[in-house]
Formats: C-alpha cells, sequence, structure tokens
C-alpha cells in the first residue's frame, strides 16, 4: 500500500513539472470583480460566468454602483446561471455590506470574508489567496472528488475535512497552486464519468486508477 507521504510527494512533484502556472480560469480585474465572479460560479461552470460577467461588471463597475441597485435588475444580467434569483440577492446584499462596513473595499480577511452574503469557507479562501496572495485552500466539488479519487484524502466526508488533510500534507506556499492544480485536473482530465485514466500523467500514484482500471485489460 502506498504511503500517504509518498503519493503526495509524487503527485506534486507532477504537478510542477507538468503545470507550473496555475490559475483560476475566471475573468476578472479586481478583488471586486473576482469576489462577484467567485459568488456566481457556485454550481456554474466558469465559462458561463465569463460568458454574463462583462455586461455585469461595465454596469456594477464599484460596490456603491451595485448596492445602489436592486435584485430585479441584476437579475437581468445573471438570469442564465445557476440559481439566478438567490445570487441576485446575494451580490446586492453583498455590496450593501461592502459599503456600510468595509468602506467599499473588499477585506481580505477570511473571517471577515465570510461575513459577505453569498460568502462561505470555499469562497472566502479563493479571494483570500487570489486576490490578495494569502495562503488558503479552497475546496470545491472538484477539489473535494479528485482528492478523494486520487487517494488524497480517503474518507474525507466534508469539505472542511478535505481541506485539514490537504492542507497538512501539502506545504503552505503551495496551498493556493494546489487548488488550481486539482481544480484543472478534474476539469479536464480526471472528469466526474468515464476520467480519462489512460491518458494521466497521475495514474501511476492514484488511488482510483490502481483499484478500478490498472488490471481492467490484463
Amino acid at each position: 500500500m502506498m504511503k500517504i507521504e509518498y503519493r503526495y510527494a509524487k503527485v506534486i512533484d507532477w504537478f510542477e513539472k507538468n503545470m507550473p502556472y496555475a490559475e483560476t480560469e475566471l475573468h476578472y480585474t479586481d478583488p471586486f470583480q473576482l469576489l462577484i465572479a467567485v459568488i456566481l460560479s457556485a454550481q456554474c461552470t466558469d465559462k458561463r460566468v465569463n460568458l454574463i460577467s462583462p455586461a455585469l461588471f461595465n454596469a456594477f463597475p464599484t460596490p456603491e454602483a451595485l448596492a445602489a441597485s436592486n435584485e430585479n435588475t441584476v437579475y437581468k444580467y445573471v438570469k442564465s446561471i445557476s440559481y439566478p434569483n438567490n445570487k441576485s440577492k446575494h451580490l446586492v446584499a453583498m455590496a450593501k455590506m461592502l459599503v456600510t462596513n468595509y468602506a467599499g473595499q473588499v477585506p481580505s480577511n477570511i473571517k471577515e470574508l465570510m461575513k459577505l452574503p453569498g460568502v462561505g469557507q470555499k469562497t472566502a479562501n479563493v479571494i483570500a489567496s487570489v486576490a490578495f496572495g494569502i495562503p488558503a485552500m479552497a475546496v470545491d466539488t472538484h477539489v473535494f472528488r479528485i482528492s478523494n479519487r486520487i487517494g488524497l484524502t480517503n474518507n474525507a466526508q466534508t469539505s472542511s475535512q478535505t481541506e485539514h488533510i490537504l492542507t497538512r500534507y501539502i506545504p503552505r506556499k503551495l496551498w493556493t497552486k494546489a487548488h488550481h492544480w486539482l481544480i484543472l485536473h478534474g476539469r479536464y482530465v480526471c472528469i466526474a464519468r468515464n476520467p480519462h485514466c489512460w491518458d494521466c500523467g497521475l495514474k501511476e500514484y492514484c488511488d482510483y486508477y490502481s483499484k478500478n482500471v490498472k488490471n481492467e485489460n490484463i
């Protein structure tokens, strides 16, 4: 049985060599736009968010502009994504709180970020790490699924458990990059259904591959 430390070392080494640059695929120009985009991306693809976000950013370039609007107006810009009603409410409420409590500035502190409507642990970690360079491991559905499938977080039942295990074994300086490594790997290679195992550079260190795929054609 492969030791967990060995698996992590090999997986990290492979990503470092094969994906040295890994970053969010969401389009944004400042922390406020990133915050909007990440809220919109919940249970929605980055591609879809990127399609609708330019018009939204143009209509509401600042927290003040968004706070002065209303959910019905915002809904018109986000109606093509998942859960548009809730996200419209969250965006307006988030902007109002930014204006009232944070002088229109997106806070960099994770606990403060989590006070904003529509912002949970994952979103807060993404904003802190991507916008402000603060080491954090954001666990979304891709990260949760891929970590368990590879064998990095065997039996982890929740996002918080996954985050705890990943940050235990991955060096702090790599947390942000590792988040994107796992997301991109899950998005393009280790997809939920019919993962591309035979073309995966991590298969030698993957628990799923060794148990379910390796001996299929023997």
